[in-house]
């Protein structure tokens, strides 16, 4: 279906069309005519799969045919993680660049007198992250009263990540009358119960099955010894003359120290993660896009959102421990129609993991030893030491756990408010 079809107006088909796009994806082909309804709507949609748009389209035209006073704040979306908001509100921005409207993202690791000096010029749509939202609202920065439409996105990580106290308290102060839009990979238990607080009478879109992996996604295991990972990666990435490479670790230590390794075999590259400052990780995700890094060194909880066009190779230097992560990892690549490759490389430690994997995925990953990269036999598995949060991809459960001590839950609230 083209998105002419949809109903949308001139000014947004306009903004669709320089972005070079023609034909709906089915996520938005689903969603954009029952939001432009005025409906609350459940969707279950995999990243990359053209979700953003399917909730920006038809908000901004709801937003260009409402009678409320303009600027003042009447669109909210929630997003998990400050690469997430910073690309949804780049993405209203470039679709809305027609209309004369005024977005304003909002999330920790910067300025925050910045953001109040924007809110009190008036904004229509903010992007924020539960934390840094909250801030704002205990500081009485934006109000939050007329608030039309609220998206959720990624609402199953924001679960994950341990935000639900913080939407239920951002929730209270909404009003009661508004349209309501969760986006979510999966339609877990947990995400049934948020709808069922949240949504009315919501519609109910899935387009992609549980943990399937993006079709167009060619995956394979390159099994070899640890010590030679970073070898073989680096003469993969130069043989190939691959230009673009997002690599997964496990850690933040790691991440730095592999990127530093490949700069020194001349692959121009940098590393992601949450230690690093914000403006330090824009300045990364900037150059990646723009081709001035090559590899992209990433751990789970910075990747978390990441949206890059046509990326074509993701590389798993470690497994994850949680084999839902996999799924995650790989979906950076293949988005938007788009033909991807994840390479995992596995020494023998992580059998067990790959085991994981392919469980979850009910199929074998093809299997490649490299000539030059053989494993050598001799070598035993040794065990991998997986602390608890380790066990749980350092997820926060959201229901039926004892209380933990206060240093804890200070210390619980500092790491969202720095997502």
């Amino acid at each position: 279906m083209l998105f002419n079809q949809l109903g949308l107006s001139a000014d947004l088909l306009r903004a669709v069309d320089a972005k070079g796009y023609r034909e709906a994806t089915p996520i938005q082909q689903q969603a954009i005519p029952h939001i432009l309804a005025g409906r609350d709507v459940l969707a279950a949609a995999q990243t990359g799969t053209g979700k953003t748009a399917g909730f920006t389209l038809p908000l901004l035209q709801r937003l260009q045919y409402s009678t409320t006073n303009r600027r003042s704040v009447r669109a909210l979306v929630l997003t998990p993680t400050r690469e997430l908001a910073a690309q949804v509100a780049e993405s209203i921005r470039d679709y809305g660049q027609f209309l004369p409207f005024r977005t304003s993202v909002i999330f920790g690791g910067v300025s925050i007198n910045t953001q109040i000096a924007r809110l009190r010029k008036g904004v229509d749509i903010v992007v924020a992250t539960p934390g840094r939202l909250l801030d704002h609202m205990q500081q009485g920065t934006i109000d939050l009263t007329k608030i039309e439409i609220l998206v959720l996105d990624e609402a199953d990580r924001m679960l994950d990540m341990g935000f639900i106290r913080d939407i239920r308290r951002i929730l209270k102060v909404l009003p009661d009358e508004r349209q309501n839009l969760l986006f979510s990979a999966t339609f877990s238990d947990d995400i049934r119960r948020l709808a069922g607080n949240l949504l009315n009478s919501p519609t109910e879109i899935e387009v992609a099955a549980r943990n399937k992996p993006v079709d167009l996604v060619t995956q394979v295991v390159h099994p070899v010894d640890k010590r030679r990972k970073r070898e073989l990666l680096s003469h993969r990435i130069g043989a190939e003359n691959w230009q673009q490479v997002l690599v997964f670790t496990r850690t933040k230590h790691g991440a730095n120290r592999l990127a530093e390794q490949l700069s020194d075999d001349g692959i121009t590259s940098t590393a992601i993660h949450g230690n690093k400052s914000q403006a330090a990780r824009t300045r990364a995700l900037r150059e990646f896009k723009a081709g001035a890094v090559r590899v992209l060194v990433a751990t789970d909880i910075a990747a978390r959102g990441l949206d890059i066009d046509r990326l074509p190779h993701v590389v798993n230097y470690e497994l994850p421990h949680v084999a839902e992560d996999y799924v995650h990892r790989i979906g950076r690549t293949a988005r938007a129609g788009q033909k991807g490759h994840a390479i995992s490389l596995v020494c023998v430690d992580e059998q067990k993991l790959l085991a994981d994997i392919e469980r979850l995925l009910k199929c074998k990953i093809e299997k490649q030893v490299l000539p030059g990269y053989e494993p050598d036999p001799r070598i035993k598995a040794e065990p991998i030491q997986i602390g608890r949060s380790q066990r749980t991809g350092g997820r926060k459960s959201i229901s039926r756990k004892p209380a933990r001590s206060a240093t804890h839950n200070s210390r619980s609230r500092r790491q969202r408010r720095s997502a």
